[in-house]
């Protein structure tokens, strides 16, 4: 399998998962992916059932996922991601948006979740409370009813 791109330490493949990834295990630090999400009737959008397993094995033991997808996807593939934890999210916001489908609206955003393997020292780190000395202790006042004169 011949790299996408490859220097200075950095290698990104680009292809089809069921090409790629059996050719580069175990030596992923981190997977970015953007599956089909399932939710069209296009021939290009077909969830592929399997693939987050698979992607769990390609894996260094220190790495991690990130992939981007949509609350139904995610929701109706939840076992699927069986062997890996959730970490995080980020919302992904589209200005343009997209559409397939007339009975639906526009979608202006897209979910990105991260995810590292259940066996991972990930989760040392995501199991101890995080704190920031940047917070700022905000009071809530509420509006004083005007006076009735």
């Amino acid at each position: 399998m011949r790299p996408y791109y490859d220097h200075a330490g950095i290698t990104i493949y680009h292809g089809d998962y069921a090409e790629v990834l059996p050719e580069i295990r175990p030596l992923v630090d981190a997977i970015c992916t953007d599956p089909p999400y399932g939710e069209t009737s296009l021939a290009w959008d077909r969830w592929q059932s399997g693939w987050p397993s698979i992607a769990l094995k390609c894996l260094i033991p220190t790495g991690s996922m990130w992939c981007f997808g949509s609350m139904r996807m995610f929701l109706q593939n939840v076992a699927e991601f069986g062997g890996w934890q959730f970490a995080q999210d980020i919302v992904w916001e589209k200005h343009n948006g997209s559409s397939f489908h007339a009975d639906r609206f526009k979608r202006v955003h897209e979910h990105a979740l991260h995810f590292y393997p259940k066996s991972s020292v990930w989760g040392e780190i995501y199991s101890q409370p995080q704190f920031t000395m940047d917070a700022t202790k905000r009071t809530s006042r509420r509006k004083q009813r005007p006076a009735h004169t």
